[in-house]
């Protein structure tokens, strides 16, 4: 559990750290540079924000997906386990 929490709290950090990246498509970038007259910085700024938002977001919900889907399994196999304790304690009576 620590493990998975150390990746996650890494995977979080490293995308909101991306701040000297420049994530702009090609039509981002003509929308950008035909901008630049009124307020091109601001927009380009935000932009890149949008651009790396909609990034982030897919492999943040596979990751909450994923988290979940494990937190069962693990819930799962351990009910399994139990009932197969009680068997043998059974068995032995």
């Amino acid at each position: 559990m620590k493990r998975l929490l150390t990746v996650v709290v890494a995977f979080v950090f490293a995308a909101f750290y991306s701040t000297a990246t420049f994530a702009q498509c090609a039509m981002c970038r003509a929308s950008v540079e035909s901008n630049i007259s009124e307020d091109g910085v601001n927009f380009a700024a935000k932009l890149n924000t949008g651009i790396l938002y909609l990034f982030v977001m897919p492999y943040l919900i596979a990751l909450v997906i994923g988290y979940f889907w494990w937190k069962k399994s693990r819930e799962q196999r351990r009910f399994m386990e139990e009932a197969e304790l009680r068997k043998r304690r059974i068995a032995g009576l």
